[in-house]
């Protein structure tokens, strides 16, 4: 029902900084909660920043916090991450998932997540 594309991922160096992009297309009706998540080879799923549609509210993982910022853009249907300061252990398949959720929700569990991207690789070497 919901469609979401990634797009942003690449190779930095150590310090540098990416921005990731999310486009969501779907019905009408958009969905309340918005995240993304990273997974690197090994490593369970992590959840780095959320986003609350309804609200406009975000929260920021406190692993990234400081250096990782959330943002969209309303009219463009997309959900961007902005990453700064990047280090190496950041390297992941970073995933935009969204789900349905209500108005002060912030869905910070991968299982709570019905659609997911297809991903996008982020690599940070030393």
């Amino acid at each position: 029902q919901v469609q979401l594309v990634e797009s942003g991922g690449g190779s930095v160096q150590a310090g540098g900084s990416l921005r990731v992009a999310c486009a969501y297309f779907g019905p009408s009706s958009r969905p309340g909660c918005m995240a993304w998540f990273r997974q690197a080879p090994g490593k369970e799923r992590e959840g780095v920043a959320f986003i609350n549609l309804h609200a406009g509210s975000t929260s920021i993982a406190d692993s990234v916090n400081g250096r990782f910022t959330l943002s969209q853009d309303s009219a463009k249907n997309t959900l961007y991450l902005q990453m700064n300061g990047l280090k190496p252990e950041d390297s992941a398949m970073y995933y935009c998932a969204a789900a349905y959720c209500t108005l002060y929700a912030h869905k910070r569990t991968d299982s709570a997540y019905n659609y997911w991207g297809q991903g996008t690789q982020v690599t940070v070497s030393s």
